[in-house]
């Protein structure tokens, strides 16, 4: 097998190397140093035993309460002063408007507070009201100080946004509406502009100028996008526009009409799919920040969690929902959920709820039950890949939509810097620790192994030669792993060994170094993998090990897949 045919397999800009019978080793480098990745041998006999090393230089940049993360410092500066209390006019103006129909502030009290995640008893924006059909959606409602604190404080929109006027972007179908600059150049309304400059959003993403103005003209619209451009804000911006337009409808009557009889199913006007609750509730968090001051509603249902009190959360009202398929279809099954007016539904991450096995429940949702057909519905479709399945499941669900692709579909982001080091499976321990020597005071590290097993004792070694670290994997429990990314997120351990549960979706912000401890099976999980840093304009640094033994069997499958199917 020449060296050609080896780095075919690089189109996705993902650095692999191989060393078996007939393949030379410096056509591997070589290719490497090609594709722009820098690449790195280790040196012999680096290894030293946990017990010799010196203590002292291992845990350089580690002091006892780890890590200090640099979340953004920057006093809260909230919009409007007090003297302007009483005006009518502004957004951001304290105290306009009537408070009828408003949303109560919900109490705080659930176990899931500490950690950021399934906060239920905090919900969207608060109590709906009957009320509410009385008054102008599109108007904004009085402002709560500490609510917008909540939201907003610790927005960051990032430092590099100049290098995305140089991704390529694609937008290919009838009639596509032109791209945007800025945000002003679309009209989303009051309450989406104000909320877009609390969240310090100065200027929209590629994935953003381009899709904004899809959905607004209501086309149903398939983007190929790099992980952490911006996707989320990209349809839940305008879809909640537009609800602020229209208002409630009939969703507003049939929720009225059940609950006279005890019933309170819900009919949300926006359903979100997505394939893991913490992707969903990312999600969640980015639509309540876009529904402040409004009087839509976001919820989120997942498994692994309460079911009453997921239960009891969306029975105080849901105008948009953020769900995964299992949970979802259990709502729908116990009549607390109905699908009948839904007017916006979004699949996010769709090539990895396919990889799953979602497809069944993705299809039941969409095709069986009672939500309106497409055509009728407006449909968008996200993924970071675009495989025959994501296009089988377009052309089913989506009704002469606009393909819109950012960047190399199925590529790493620019704002990355990969780099390669050739290390023996005996040496890998030491270079970590030499790595995690090498890294910041001010940053997050992601380490990614393969297995469950693997991540404990990683975790374990780790804490042992004195890191502040966590792990996160399947097995854990909700709740562990709800307080493992709290730990991670806050900058108490900066290091998190991870499997793939936490490959895709995961938005948190400072990840500067993401190392592939072991590496994926395939092209696409490398792709999420490395995109956990690097996002919406973020600079990060990647670092993966090459096992000379243990990479070819691997890559030469994903060569004779990928040939095979061309054949």
């Amino acid at each position: 097998m020449n060296a050609r045919a080896l780095w075919s397999l690089l189109q996705s800009s993902v650095r692999y190397v191989l060393n078996v019978d007939g393949f030379l080793f410096k056509d591997a480098v070589k290719g490497l140093k090609t594709c722009g990745a820098d690449f790195f041998y280790a040196k012999e006999g680096r290894y030293i035993p946990p017990h010799l090393r010196n203590r002292e230089a291992s845990k350089q940049g580690f002091d006892s309460g780890g890590w200090s993360s640099s979340r953004d410092k920057d006093a809260y500066s909230s919009f409007g002063v007090r003297s302007d209390r009483g005006a009518k006019s502004s957004f951001f103006d304290r105290g306009n408007g009537s408070r009828g129909g408003r949303y109560e502030e919900r109490g705080r009290g659930s176990d899931y507070d500490r950690s950021g995640f399934g906060r239920f008893d905090r919900g969207g924006n608060s109590r709906w009201s009957d009320k509410s059909d009385e008054d102008d959606w599109s108007k904004p409602l009085p402002p709560s100080e500490r609510l917008e604190q909540e939201l907003f404080s610790g927005s960051n929109t990032g430092i590099n946004f100049e290098k995305y006027d140089d991704i390529p972007v694609e937008a290919t179908g009838s009639n596509c509406p032109p791209h945007i600059e800025s945000f002003s150049d679309v009209d989303m309304g009051e309450i989406i502009m104000g909320n877009i400059e609390l969240t310090r959003y100065t200027r929209p993403t590629p994935v953003q100028k381009h899709a904004i103005p899809i959905i607004k003209e209501k086309r149903d619209l398939m983007a190929c996008a790099q992980t952490g451009s911006g996707k989320t804000a990209a349809f839940l911006l305008p879809i909640l526009s537009q609800i602020y337009a229209d208002g409630p409808g009939d969703a507003l009557r049939a929720m009225k009409e059940n609950g006279r009889y005890g019933r309170r199913k819900q009919y949300p006007i926006s359903l979100v799919l997505a394939p893991t609750r913490e992707l969903a509730v990312q999600i969640y968090e980015e639509a309540r920040k876009f529904a402040y001051r409004s009087r839509v509603r976001p919820c989120v249902v997942y498994g692994g969690a309460d079911i009453g009190q997921q239960i009891r959360d969306l029975e105080r009202g849901c105008h948009l929902l953020v769900a995964t398929p299992g949970r979802l279809v259990d709502m729908m099954e116990r009549g607390k959920i109905g699908l009948d007016f839904c007017k916006y539904l979004v699949l996010d991450e769709a090539d990895r709820m396919l990889d799953m096995g979602f497809e069944p429940q993705i299809r039941r949702i969409v095709e069986q039950d009672t939500m309106p057909p497409k055509g009728v519905r407006h449909t968008m479709m996200f993924s970071a890949t675009f495989p025959k399945e994501i296009q089988m499941l377009a052309r089913d669900f989506l009704d002469e939509y606009i393909f819109l692709a950012v960047g190399r579909v199925g590529s790493t982001s620019e704002n990355i810097t990969q780099k390669v080091v050739w290390v023996e499976e005996s040496d890998k321990r030491s270079f970590l620790l030499d790595l995690l020597n090498a890294t910041g005071k001010d940053s997050l590290t992601l380490v990614f192994v393969e297995t469950k097993k693997g991540a404990d004792a990683l975790e374990d070694f780790l804490y042992h030669e004195g890191y502040a670290c966590t792990s996160i994997h399947g097995d854990r429990s909700q709740r562990d792993r709800e307080e493992a990314l709290h730990q991670f997120r806050s900058g108490k351990s900066p290091i998190l060994v991870a499997t793939a549960v936490a490959a895709r979706g995961l938005d948190i912000s400072n990840v500067k170094h993401v190392i592939n401890f072991d590496l994926p099976s395939d092209i696409e999980e490398y792709v999420h993998r490395i995109g956990r840093t690097g996002r919406v304009g973020n600079l990060g640094k990647n670092k993966q090990y090459f096992i000379p033994h243990l990479l070819g069997a691997v890559l030469l499958a994903e060569w004779h897949t990928q040939t095979t199917e061309k054949a």
